[in-house]
């Protein structure tokens, strides 16, 4: 085992610099936890694989369900507008041509306002009361459109919407990488964006009873009591997920002293640098995040992976193209996305295991490329229906891996992460503005251009994943250089880390 440095860190008084396990400096340490850390550094690694296995189990319990539930609701309520256009929605509210996309790209644009500031703010309050709070207010104005009798009213709902449950997404990624090794994020992330395939699942079986069943109940349309039932389950879960949720690690009162600190040098260990939570400014974490070139990559990875699942807000209007009636497009949908929930959880399992990002991504997106070819390009029922499974599942799953992989690239500060995570995730929603318009009802029934331009979505992202692992192969060579004594280039990365490929 390596030793812990007992020099003290000159910059900084009362904090100290820690070998971890092969003799790498780590960022500064505070005081109080120096004997804790000492202790963990010289345990064997059949003690510690106990200790992470029993701290594991606990944050995964706490955590992970509320999160996935948090996600299913957050994902349902945004995207349930697609089911309710098989009801009466746009009878009823007067709309026309290309309004239901306008209905749908309009959340994105509050959505993308409030991204960066609530992510920023989240690494100062506490997550689990902030994050219930904004789900409580998703679900009032979710089920507000129930009341809407206008298309103007609709657009003003969608709009308060997105600005409501932009907090939630990057807010929840950024508290996950907060408790969890980049070895473990990436299949944790899969669980709990799993709440969009299952919410896409259940959306469809939900639809279909309340459209079917309680169409004109109590002289209401079908579509408005499916807003005003989602809308009040999510309110409901919000309150539990305030008392639930965990905050971070420095400072959950449901651990031990001993636990709490050994979550903090589990990161530590891996990411060679303290987790602060106060240690840099709002402003010099922005400009960190800014000034890594790698971050601009990233962006364009994220938006363009987000562009490629814009047929989802569409899907049970692409789905119906096979003639089936509105409730049987709707049940449909059900065992595209249940294989979608499978396949996710097994190639993110795959991609934390071999400690790659970039092959697994090209790969899925290869099969979400032959998937939209095929949807445009045939004809034959049973090929299309073929081809709604491959789209979600190469797509989304790769996307869930493109998480991980933001999240992993930028370790520390916390608040560089924090606006790293929210940046990528605020471009990369822009998509959706414009993402929303590749599928116009006057496209169908085979959507030619739509599926044309997702296929060369598809492919470029497969060629900005390969950049992306060179970028981080020539990152990684240098820091080997740096390691020798051979460069000198002023990074603030340490000895022993390496970013992933």
């Amino acid at each position: 085992m390596g030793d812990i440095s007992n020099t003290v860190a000159a910059e900084k008084p009362g904090v100290e610099r820690i070998d971890s396990p092969v003799k790498q400096d780590a960022e500064v340490v505070p005081e109080d936890q120096r004997a804790s850390y000492l202790i963990f550094a010289s345990k064997d690694e059949a003690w510690r694989a106990n200790e992470t296995k029993k701290l594991l189990r606990k944050v995964d319990i706490r955590l992970l369900p509320m999160l996935i539930a948090m996600y299913l609701l957050n994902f349902l309520d945004r995207n349930n507008l697609s089911q309710a256009r098989l009801g009466t929605l746009e009878e009823d509210l007067g709309m026309t041509g290309t309004d239901f996309n306008l209905a749908t790209s309009i959340l994105f644009i509050g959505y993308l306002i409030m991204q960066l500031p609530s992510n920023l703010l989240l690494t100062r309050v506490r997550p689990s009361l902030y994050l219930g709070l904004v789900m409580a207010a998703w679900g009032v104005i979710s089920a507000s459109q129930a009341a809407t009798h206008s298309f103007g009213g609709l657009l003003a709902t969608r709009l308060l919407l997105g600005i409501v449950e932009a907090p939630f997404f990057p807010g929840a990624i950024m508290l996950m990488s907060s408790w969890y090794t980049r070895a473990e994020l990436g299949h944790r992330i899969a669980w709990f964006y799993s709440g969009s395939s299952l919410a896409n699942m259940f959306g469809g079986l939900i639809s279909a009873g309340v459209l079917s069943n309680l169409e004109g109940a109590h002289g209401i349309s079908g579509w408005r009591w499916l807003f005003i039932i989602e809308g009040v389950i999510t309110v409901g879960v919000s309150l539990l997920a305030a008392f639930v949720l965990p905050n971070f690690p420095t400072n959950s009162k449901w651990l031990s002293d001993e636990e709490r600190h050994f979550a903090q040098w589990r990161l530590v260990d891996d990411a060679k640098e303290a987790d602060s939570l106060t240690s840099v400014s709002l402003l010099a974490g922005l400009k960190l995040s800014f000034s890594d070139y790698r971050l601009y990559l990233f962006i364009l990875i994220q938006h363009v992976s987000i562009l490629s699942q814009t047929f989802q807000y569409f899907f049970p209007s692409i789905v119906a193209t096979l003639k089936y009636g509105s409730i049987e497009t709707l049940l449909l949908t059900v065992p595209v996305w249940f294989a979608t929930f499978l396949i996710s959880l097994l190639v993110t399992w795959t991609s934390g295991k071999t400690g790659d990002r970039s092959i697994h991504i090209m790969c899925l997106m290869l099969v979400a490329l032959v998937g939209n070819v095929i949807a445009f390009a045939s004809r034959s029922t049973g090929a299309r229906f073929f081809a709604m499974f491959l789209m979600p599942m190469g797509a989304v799953s790769a996307y869930q891996i493109v998480l991980a992989w933001v999240a992993n690239s930028f370790i520390r500060p916390l608040v560089k992460r924090s606006a790293s995570i929210a940046v990528c995730n605020l471009i990369g929603n822009a998509s959706n503005i414009y993402g929303s318009y590749m599928y116009p009802k006057t496209d169908g029934p085979q959507y030619v251009p739509g599926g044309a331009a997702n296929a060369g979505v598809c492919f470029l992202l497969v060629v900005l994943a390969f950049v992306m692992r060179l970028v981080h192969v020539r990152e990684n060579r240098k820091l080997e250089a740096k390691e020798r004594g051979e460069i000198r280039d002023g990074t603030e990365r340490v000895e022993g880390f390496r970013y992933i490929l």
